[in-house]
């Protein structure tokens, strides 16, 4: 039963998820080759959807749709800022970063592809709303000393988001 599971999800995985007709279009991106190489081409690498489907698989798998999309946010937040690696594989394998470790299998094939869905989403371009600006998530059952040094932002699910920096005004 475990190798028909772990074939079901190799399968699933395998499938390519269509990006948004309105993503962005990164400079070295081959239209004519599929939403692939954009996905490719905007996140720096073809390895970048396989390293946000593990971080959304494991970190927030639980979650509903806005939960995952908000710590696909986070990442891709953080790939943006200058304190954070530049690329998605280097900030999900940062060192302490992220509860999970790198390289388990993700045995839940529904949940592995609704997460690979989300990571494509994402990577193609989809609207980063929903954290206000986030780079810092932990989950409800933790309260760890580095959350009073930021900013929060908002709660999704079980999950509490931050931001650098501080409030200036709370109107």
């Amino acid at each position: 039963m475990k190798s028909l599971t772990r074939k079901l999800a190799a399968f699933v995985l395998s499938i390519s998820v269509a990006a948004p007709v309105a993503a962005p279009i990164a400079a070295n991106a081959d239209p004519a080759q599929g939403p692939e190489t954009l996905i490719q081409a905007r996140s720096g690498g073809s390895d970048s959807l396989a390293c946000l489907t593990e971080a959304l698989y494991f970190e927030a798998r639980g979650e509903g749709r806005s939960g995952q999309r908000a710590v696909a946010e986070v990442i891709l937040n953080r790939v943006d800022s200058r304190a954070f690696p530049n690329s998605v594989c280097g900030v999900v394998h940062q060192r302490g970063q992220f509860s999970y470790k790198k390289g388990r299998r993700m045995s839940n094939a529904a949940a592995a592809a609704r997460a690979r869905q989300i990571a494509a989403e994402a990577l193609a371009g989809a609207a980063r709303t929903l954290t206000d600006g986030a780079t810092y998530f932990h989950t409800t059952q933790v309260r760890p000393s580095w959350s009073r040094r930021f900013t929060r932002t908002t709660q999704i699910g079980s999950h509490i988001f931050y931001r650098n920096g501080r409030r200036v005004a709370s109107n």
